[in-house]
């Protein structure tokens, strides 16, 4: 723990050997729907397919609140650190546990007796909705245990830890093929065997966690009587992380209405779009993870007043990122029914999800600009920004434009899906111009110290 400093030192090094674990963590996590998405393919038929499809976007929709709003945490006890207050982290991460806990009861109760609704909202194909309902359900019933396992990968970043986290989704994700093989391939539960997979492989990971973080040497004194509710750093958990959540959300429910229009053209285009997020998933994984690190790279640099390092991370974390974007493009645009043919052996819903991602190959050039972006202006504490250009991007774009092309498109799953790359220029266009305004008015008063790279 004492060796998690960002704040001085090469910038490259530090920041690779943060993400690495950041990034092998997220394509395990993304393993969780991709196996079970990948066996029930092989092993069901299309309606399950699609269930897993409706049914894992409402509950990624809900999960991704919890993990954006956790990020509060993550950059609170990051810039913690980084002012060198112990003390105050300890009690920021006892606030946070009492807040997750009331969260997650919430959310179990809600997904439990609002699957049906959820899944009549998303127009679920008809011989897909119970398999749909079963699924939220199962899913939802586990909530608390997906709420404690986000927080403490969150808890574990902010103290500038990644490999940790990894641990626990290797385990998880080890969990979960072994329970999709059992559930699914071997009683026959298609749908339900791969939610119920997905739960207890969770269940494992935290049990683990919790007694990782019991064994490790942290950098102040953590007890139960930090484990309250201090309105203070509650007021900043809130504030802080209110407004990533909010984006999130709404940008996971401009999506579910993307998967509403898709889902009333076709249950083999339903099976298809599911199929091609999946890949998606695994498409993104760099520029998600330079995300998830710029957040806590930046906020230990913010604490330390070292604004112009951060500001040196953002353009690393493009350059690098770029990159990879350019071979996710040529690989997804040109061979996207290679990527498709591993969760899924019918061929209309291979050519379908082909279609839709040659949308997404776009959009792999400019996610390393947007995802970079967000993890910055997040360590910064500017997550009110961070809200407006996302919500800006999907109901100002996304969801109209994709409708529109639905009407005019006689139904193609490529222009359906270029209306995300479309609120990705917009969103781009938002950070760059908040971008410029900052850097003109930031002035670091002679403590900044040009690090090189």
């Amino acid at each position: 723990m004492e060796n998690n400093d960002f704040t001085s030192g090469p910038i490259l090094p530090k920041l690779l050997r943060f993400m690495l674990p950041v990034l092998f963590a997220m394509f395990l996590q993304a393993m969780y729907g991709a196996v079970d998405l990948l066996i029930v393919g092989r092993f069901c038929d299309n309606a399950a397919v699609s269930a897993i499809s409706t049914g894992s976007q409402i509950v990624m929709t809900l999960t991704n609140l919890i993990v954006s709003f956790s990020m509060g945490i993550t950059v609170a006890v990051g810039k913690s650190i980084g002012q060198k207050r112990a003390e105050d982290a300890a009690n920021i991460i006892g606030t946070g546990l009492v807040i997750f806990a009331v969260g997650g009861v919430i959310f179990t109760l809600g997904s439990v007796f609002f699957a049906e609704a959820l899944a009549r909202l998303m127009q679920a194909p008809e011989e897909a909705f119970a398999l749909t309902a079963d699924y939220i359900k199962i899913c939802g019933a586990g909530f608390l245990v997906i709420t404690a396992y986000n927080l403490l990968g969150s808890i574990f970043r902010g103290l500038g830890d990644s490999k940790t986290p990894l641990l626990a989704v290797g385990i998880a994700c080890i969990c979960n093929i072994a329970g999709d093989l059992l559930f699914v391939a071997g009683f026959g539960l298609g749908a339900a065997g791969a939610a119920l997979a997905t739960v207890m492989a969770q269940f494992v990971s935290v049990a683990i966690s919790l007694l990782i973080i019991r064994r490790v040497k942290l950098p102040f004194r953590f007890g139960r009587e930090n484990i309250r509710f201090h309105k203070a750093y509650a007021s900043l958990l809130f504030r802080i992380g209110t407004p990533i959540a909010l984006q999130d959300f709404l940008v996971g429910v401009s999506f579910l209405g993307m998967l509403a229009i898709v889902n009333n053209i076709s249950l083999e285009a339903s099976a298809g779009v599911g199929v091609a997020e999946k890949v998606c998933a695994f498409i993104m994984l760099v520029p998600a993870a330079f995300m998830q690190s710029m957040s806590a790279f930046v906020a230990q640099n913010y604490g330390a007043g070292k604004i112009g390092r951060a500001k040196q991370t953002l353009k690393t974390g493009i350059a690098v990122s770029f990159v990879f974007g350019v071979l996710m493009f040529l690989l997804t645009f040109f061979r996207g029914d290679l990527l498709a043919g591993v969760f899924s052996g019918d061929a209309n819903a291979v050519a379908n999800a082909w279609d839709y991602l040659k949308a997404y190959a776009i959009d792999c050039l400019l996610t390393c600009f947007l995802f970079c972006f967000i993890g910055y202006y997040n360590g910064l504490q500017k997550t009110t920004f961070v809200m407006i250009q996302g919500v800006c991007g999907a109901f100002c774009v996304r969801l109209p434009l994709s409708f529109l092309l639905r009407s005019v498109g006689g139904g193609s799953l490529f222009l359906i899906g270029l209306a995300t790359p479309a609120s990705t220029i917009l969103q781009i266009i938002l950070c760059f111009a908040v971008y410029a305004r900052y850097s003109r008015g930031i002035k670091d008063a002679g403590r900044e110290v040009h690090d090189g790279v």
